[in-house]
């Protein structure tokens, strides 16, 4: 099934002593425009530079955010800023965080190592979201001027007895490399380890196994965008050739450091808005209770309102509807028989989801929206912070927000074994995998060696 593979990293120059804390940075896509500017006055060498370079005025083809990032990647290199090893690792990653609404912190283990990069059809690596054109040209261009792959994609694969983690742990006799505090909090270790037995081990416990995408869709289908382009230059032969790989941060999904957190929905705008007809219309699907909702104690209400909507979500869909302006909070409940009205366009597996359960009856049937509405960022946004979606509606910044649960690890699974995907934006895994720990070279007259080693 999957094969995954050590590989010959770039790191950052541990020798020059950088304060790792200023070199790396969140995946591109959740970088804002003030913490790019932030990321690029924390140092002169931090990662912000390489994947997601400012713009300027006067861009062309031939200088523009892509050929700058290249450019620095390989001035890096040569002034020995970026080293590379000279043989093949698996880099073990702990990170340290709060899950947030007061629970204790949790640590998430993760192995950077090489995939084999597969087929749609394949089983073997499963989406579970669908991808947009516009960020899949953005980030072939990149790929395709530094010949590298600087974030990696984050991967989930099921271990109960958790062998590939202990096989690791069994090699770790001697302190981190790498340890520092990030600025979002969270606490970041990174070891590096080798031997042929202990690759043999993570493949050996690897090969009948399937790897979940949690984060970087856009980024696994580029990569195989980019080996397709690769195939038709330098060849299908040997098989192992470099660019067949791509880099990933793989994590079993039956540990207790794993967070989804809820991804609400704000709403911007909505013709011919009322509420007593909405909530009259929404009746004929859900049993509807409300809540005081003043905002006078905001910390104490929200908290109060996760904790009945993740009672009434245990074993049903239930989502929490807030408007601006007002002084209480609507709780729906969905009927029991209401999930087959969704449609005979959807699997079973996607009836489940309570992101669609809300599209289908509340935005498209309730307000009104189109599908590809869903998808027009001018009208929807997304937060993961219950209290903070709640703020921008009392704002006015949107004029309602959906409160959901978190999806369940069952269901992400679910639909992916199916071969299916979720609506945009239907898991939050938290905390994002951090950028800049080390970085994969992508020379197509290399070849990568695969077990046994």
């Amino acid at each position: 099934m999957a094969t995954v593979a050590p590989f010959n990293g770039l790191t950052y120059n541990m020798e020059i002593g950088k304060d790792f804390s200023k070199l790396v940075a969140p995946p591109y896509d959740v970088i804002s425009a003030e913490e790019q500017e932030a990321f690029y006055q924390a140092d002169p060498h931090n990662v912000i530079r390489l994947i997601l370079g400012k713009k300027k005025i006067g861009d062309s083809d031939w200088d523009n955010r892509y050929t700058r990032s290249a450019e620095t990647f390989k001035r890096w290199e040569s002034k020995g800023i970026l080293v590379r090893s000279p043989q093949p690792n698996v880099y073990v990653t702990s990170l340290t965080y709060e899950p947030g609404e007061g629970e204790p912190p949790r640590t998430r283990w993760g192995i950077i190592a090489l995939v084999r990069i597969e087929d749609e059809d394949s089983g073997v690596i499963l989406p579970h979201e669908r991808t947009f054109s516009a960020h899949r040209d953005d980030r072939l261009k990149l790929m395709r001027a530094c010949n590298a792959q600087f974030s990696q994609i984050f991967g989930l694969y099921e271990d109960r007895e958790d062998r590939v983690l202990e096989a690791c742990r069994k090699e770790m006799n001697s302190s981190p490399l790498v340890e520092f505090d990030f600025r979002d909090g969270t606490h970041h270790q990174m070891w590096v380890i080798q031997g042929s037995a202990l690759f043999n081990r993570i493949a050996e416990a690897m090969e009948d196994k399937r790897i979940f995408i949690a984060d970087g869709h856009h980024r696994y289908e580029t990569a195989r965008n980019f080996r397709n382009i690769m195939r038709a230059r330098y060849g299908r032969r040997p098989a192992n050739r470099s660019y067949e790989y791509v880099m990933m941060y793989l994590s079993n999904m039956r540990h207790e450091g794993l967070t989804i957190r809820a991804s609400h929905r704000l709403v911007k705008r909505v013709k011919d808005f009322h509420l007593e007809p909405f909530i009259n219309q929404a009746a004929q699907w859900f049993h509807i209770s409300t809540m005081p909702f003043t905002g006078f104690d905001l910390h104490r209400e929200c908290t109060a309102l996760k904790q009945a909507l993740q009672k009434e979500g245990m074993s049903n869909t239930a989502i929490a509807f807030y408007m601006h302006g007002a002084d209480r909070c609507y709780l729906m409940s969905l009927k029991p028989g209401a999930r087959e009205e969704m449609g005979d366009d959807l699997h079973h597996s996607l009836k489940q989801l309570d992101v669609l359960v809300l599209s289908r009856f509340l935005l498209q049937k309730g307000l009104g929206f189109k599908k590809e509405d869903l998808d027009d960022e001018e009208i929807f946004q997304y937060q993961s912070s219950m209290k903070s979606a709640i703020e921008e509606v009392r704002a006015g910044n949107h004029l309602m927000t959906f409160l959901l649960n978190p999806t369940k690890m069952e269901h992400v699974r679910e639909v992916a074994a199916n071969g299916l995907v979720m609506p945009r934006k239907s898991t939050y895994f938290y905390p994002k995998v951090i950028s800049g720990l080390v970085f994969n070279k992508i020379d197509p007259y290399e070849t990568i060696k695969t077990p046994p080693y």
